[in-house]
C-alpha cells in the first residue's frame, strides 16, 4: 500500500474529517478484511453489497465502502468489468484482485 493517510475524508467538511479521525485506528483492519474477502472470491468477485453481506451485516456499509474505495485507489483491486444486480434491482460493479 501506499503511504497515503488512511482514512481520508470524503469530503471537506469537519464531520467527515473527525469521522476519518475516529476511523483511523480500525481501518487498517477492515481493509484487511475487505480485501481478503474480494480475494477469496477469486474470479467471481464481489460487489460491495456482497461485501456488506459477507460480514453479517456487523460492519457498516458506510464503512465498508470507504476501505474497499482505498483499495482500489492503490491498485490493489480492479473492476472486473462485470456487473451483478443488487437486491434493490440495480447493477453495481463486480471488484476482484488485481494480478
Amino acid at each position: 500500500m501506499t503511504n497515503k493517510p488512511y482514512p481520508l475524508p470524503h469530503t471537506k467538511a469537519w464531520t467527515s474529517k473527525e469521522a476519518a479521525r475516529l476511523m483511523e485506528p480500525a481501518a487498517k483492519a477492515v481493509r484487511a478484511l475487505v480485501y481478503r474477502l474480494i480475494s477469496q472470491a477469486g474470479k467471481q468477485g464481489m460487489t460491495d453489497s456482497e461485501i456488506f453481506a459477507a460480514t453479517a451485516r456487523r460492519i457498516s456499509e458506510n464503512t465498508l465502502r470507504p476501505r474497499r474505495v482505498e483499495l482500489w485507489d492503490d491498485a490493489l483491486i480492479k473492476d472486473s468489468g462485470r456487473t451483478r444486480k443488487t437486491r434493490s434491482g440495480f447493477q453495481a460493479i463486480v471488484w476482484v484482485v488485481k494480478s
